[in-house]
């Protein structure tokens, strides 16, 4: 099922202290100086409609979250809805994200990576495109923290299991630890809206964490 129309964006509102191009940014980005402070800072791989991002945003006002998305209209979408709330600890860029971890993410800087329903790629010769591949979690490994995580979660069940393998092939992750599901208090009290989906369609949904322990 593909994705809907998305609404259309206020013209007015003001998207600069949210949406960041990656043809703009600095040589390195540095939290403190993206957000104005110090505070720990997690990163969405695929932010989509942004509402993991907003909601983190809402819930842990003491963190800063970065989402990247590789589509422009979607990455321009989830930085309107955190401009509309006002939620200052949230950022988004407009690019590729496997590009902005290895070139611009320093080392042992994440509190948390989160990757939530990613493209699964069908075809097999196109599962070479998936996110989660050798050098993305390599940098995801480089970039977190020591007691820093990874939250993977998809409703591919071939996808999960071959990344469970890849990971504790490819990098030294504590994990993968059993996230349980919980009941949803509302209509959008889910990690994103492909896990909304997913759910009111009584289909199954994977989900893993993983900590770096050094």
């Amino acid at each position: 099922m593909g994705r809907r129309a998305l609404r259309k964006i206020d013209p007015a509102l003001d998207l600069a202290r949210h949406l960041l191009e990656i043809a703009n940014l600095p040589p390195k980005l540095v939290a403190s100086e993206q957000f104005g402070r110090s505070a720990p800072l997690e990163v969405e791989i695929g932010t989509g409609k942004g509402l993991f991002l907003t909601a983190a945003c809402r819930t842990q006002p003491e963190h800063d979250f970065l989402g990247i998305e590789l589509a422009k209209k979607y990455a321009q979408y989830a930085a309107a809805r955190l401009a509309r709330a006002e939620l200052n600890n949230g950022k988004v860029i407009s690019g590729d994200g496997l590009r902005v971890f290895r070139e611009w993410i320093p080392d042992s800087t994440l509190a948390a990576v989160h990757v939530y329903f990613p493209d699964p790629w069908w075809k097999a010769r196109h599962k070479k495109r998936r996110v989660l591949n050798e050098s993305f979690l390599r940098d995801v490994q480089r970039t977190l923290q020591p007691g820093g995580k990874l939250h993977f979660w998809t409703d591919v069940e071939e996808y999960f299991q071959s990344t469970l393998e890849l990971i504790a092939a490819t990098v030294q992750l504590t994990g993968p630890l059993v996230v349980s599901e919980k009941p949803a208090e509302h209509d959008l009290d889910y990690r994103t809206h492909f896990e909304r989906r997913t759910r009111k369609n009584a289909e199954p949904v994977y989900r893993a964490e993983f900590i770096k322990d050094q």
